[in-house]
């Protein structure tokens, strides 16, 4: 099935593809998803023709998975960089098969500092690796070095930069949708005849009818071949907002639209280009409610997967299909224009062009239907966001504010998710200061409750109480205190105390009671004995390691029978504080 869920067509029979690889050996033909082909001629490389021929071949295997020429030119530009490169050496080499590790290491060297030059690395990389000839030795060994991840260009936006810039297309996109709602809601009384004949409001509407069939008003020819608006006394000017514009966007609003769909749903520039129209889907019982099926394409999740299926709801003025709506609402005329001139036509994204287009170069965008254009390029976000005084183009940065807001991958992974939105993300890291502090200290606390917190003293203090298992400085002052007075802890809690000194005479005693609680792990089973010993175990062996491993390890041959009487009782908790 196709995207939009129409039957394939089979090839005719005995239909087999054309190879990439011209059989010269030094052009490549890559077909992008629309079936339109462009040429890499590997002749115009300056290196020599076995090596051209090479670089050719490595280019039209890895071509095969390809569905846009961007790809290809981003591929072409890498290897033009590389065959540069081997060609301003003192010996460049033939074919790939010359090349060395040293010649490898120079160029991963000229390269590994910057984003593009890892770029460049990577891209250079899995072309070479197509060459069976560099699949061992010292080369490929160079090859399979570890390229660093790219250090992320942009960051999402601060709070007041995403406001800047969303009230700027929120004002702008929204005088175009009231003007084209009032310019319709005119056209529609003219149509039903509605209107007195030859009044103001009449000789409008039969402007708008001649806008909405042609996509320009009426205009005059003078000799000189300038093509002015008539009626521009009647219309208001001769802007676009006063003429073809009352029923079109411009290009800048339609960018405006997508800065706003981006805000709001997290999608990739590219999706513009060829988003189809909205389908509505029934909604049982509800009559105030609409809610849109949108497809996603997502082309680089691979073959297969390339599209997928949102549900908006316009549920009312806040709700996120509410702007699904006003974009419909928006392009509705420039949409029925675009199928009367080009049947079959189904795109949302559509403006009127200022002037009739150039030569369409970029084949992986919708090719225009004069004076109509669809979808939004990277070059219309540039402009958009210059001459609203924004700096660069709003769209990676917006995309970026969503999905870390959203807190959950959009059209990616998990694993795309957290490397490039959420963990290189200055505003996130920012954001994220006070929990990462909060998590240290609670994590010091919890330290602390499972080490020994007493002191330990090299002979015994007359004045302090010797317990089961230290001696006491002063029970009065315990952090846990018992109803009646005194302390309330319990002996083995003792090791947590403050006022806990422990002397060369506690150790036998302690040390058989580490060893007598390690044998319990066995007979317990992990999870009661992670309940109710794991913390004193813990105490044990910090107070251990304080002691030092080997006077504790001699302290157990001194244990009394007295001490393994206490230990005995300790452990089965029949000895009470």
């Amino acid at each position: 099935m196709s995207g939009r869920g129409r039957k394939a067509v089979l090839p005719p029979a005995g239909h087999r593809a054309e190879p990439p690889l011209a059989p010269d050996g030094l052009v490549v033909t890559v077909t992008n998803k629309a079936g339109f082909k462009k040429e890499f001629d590997f002749a115009e490389l300056p290196v020599a023709g076995p090596m051209q021929r090479s670089l050719a071949k490595a280019f039209a295997a890895q071509s095969r998975g390809w569905t846009s020429h961007k790809s290809a030119g981003t591929y072409w530009i890498k290897v033009g960089l590389f065959a540069g490169f081997l060609s301003g050496l003192d010996s460049p080499s033939d074919d790939l098969d010359g090349l060395t590790a040293a010649t490898m290491q120079t160029w991963r060297d000229n390269h590994i500092s910057t984003n593009t030059g890892k770029s460049t690395l990577s891209l250079v990389r899995t072309l070479l690796q197509q060459d069976p000839r560099l699949a061992a030795g010292p080369v490929a060994e160079e090859l399979a070095r570890r390229i660093p991840q790219a250090t992320p260009s942009s960051e999402s936006y601060e709070e007041a930069e995403r406001e800047r810039v969303m009230l700027t297309a929120q004002r702008q996109f929204r005088a175009a949708w009231l003007r084209i709602g009032e310019n319709t809601r005119l056209l529609n009384r003219w149509l039903s005849g509605d209107i007195a004949e030859s009044s103001r409001e009449w000789k409008l509407g039969e402007i708008l009818d001649h806008t909405a069939r042609t996509g320009d008003v009426p205009r005059t020819l003078y000799p000189s071949g300038q093509r002015e608006a008539a009626n521009r006394r009647l219309l208001g000017g001769r802007g676009p907002q006063k003429t073809w514009g009352r029923l079109f966007l411009t290009r800048s609003e339609l960018t405006a639209l997508a800065v706003l769909l981006t805000d709001r749903f997290g999608w990739n520039l590219s999706l513009y280009d060829r988003m189809p129209v909205p389908t509505t889907a029934p909604s049982a019982g509800e009559t105030t409610s609409v809610t849109y099926q949108v497809q996603v394409e997502k082309r680089r999740a691979g073959s297969g997967r390339w599209f997928s299926t949102e549900n908006i709801t316009d549920s009312g003025a806040d709700s996120p299909g509410r702007l699904i709506t006003q974009a419909l609402e928006a392009t509705a005329h420039a949409r029925a224009l675009a199928s009367s001139l080009a049947p079959g036509a189904d795109l949302l994204m559509v403006a009127r062009s200022y002037r009739p287009e150039q030569e369409h170069l970029d084949l992986d965008r919708p090719a225009p239907v004069d004076p109509l254009v669809f979808g939004v390029s990277d070059n219309m976000g540039q402009v958009w966001a210059r001459s609203n005084g924004l700096g660069g183009s709003p769209f990676r940065r917006s995309r970026r504010t969503t999905v870390t807001d959203e807190g959950r991958p959009l059209q990616h992974t998990q694993g795309t998710h957290e490397s490039t939105y959420v963990l290189p993300d200055r505003r996130v890291q920012r954001a994220s200061r006070g929990v990462f502090e909060d998590g240290a200290h609670e994590a010091h606390a919890q330290a602390l409750t499972v080490v020994f917190g007493g002191k330990i003293t090299d002979e015994p203090d007359p004045e302090h109480q010797e317990t089961a298992t230290v001696d006491c400085e002063d029970e009065e002052s315990s952090p846990w205190p018992a109803t009646e007075g005194g302390c309330g802890a319990d002996f083995l809690l003792c090791l947590a105390c403050p006022n806990a000194h422990v002397h060369p005479g506690h150790h036998p005693r302690l040390a058989h009671l580490h060893q007598q609680i390690l044998s319990l792990r066995s007979a317990l089973g992990d999870r009661s004995f992670h309940e109710r010993w794991s913390v004193h175990l813990l105490r044990l062996q910090d107070l251990r390691d304080k002691v030092g491993p080997a006077a504790w390890t001699a302290a157990l041959a001194r244990v009394s029978d007295t001490d393994r009487t206490v230990v005995q009782l300790l452990v089965k908790k029949d000895l009470a504080p």
